[in-house]
This record gives C-alpha cells, structure tokens and sequence, in this order.
C-alpha cells in the first residue's frame, strides 16, 4: 500500500507539472489573441475616421462645384 502511495506522489508531480504548463500555454495564447484582436479594432476605426473624412471632403467639393455651376447658368 505504501508503495503504491509513493508511486501515485512520485507520478503525480510530472502530470501536475504538464497540466499547469497547458493552462498556462492556453492563457499566453488567449492573451495574445485578444491583443490582436483590440489592435485589429483599433485599425478598423481608424479606417472609418478616415473613410469618414474623406466622404465628407467629397461631399464639401461637390457642393462648391454646384454652387460654381449655379452661378455659371445664372
């Protein structure tokens, strides 16, 4: 019975060791996937302030050249 005791305690600590490795495996890679995913978000509105910007740029110059057209005609 003591024997098996020392056994069970001597394999124990190796497969312990494996486990804790794993999780631990598994928090570093989850941490660096929500990074990426916050840098991707960060990207993604960026792009739309810029998309925004220059929407509204387009915009400005149309309406300046309808009003340069406007007073052309009249």
């Amino acid at each position: 019975m003591t024997g098996t005791i020392a056994v069970i305690m001597i394999f124990s600590i190796p497969i312990i060791a494996i486990i804790s490795g794993y999780f631990i495996s598994q928090t570093k890679l989850k941490h660096k996937m929500l990074k990426d995913e916050l840098e991707l978000e960060r990207l993604k509105h960026e792009n739309y302030v810029i998309e925004t910007q220059k929407m509204r740029l387009e915009l400005e110059k149309m309406k300046l050249l309808d009003a340069t057209d406007k007073k052309e005609l009249g």
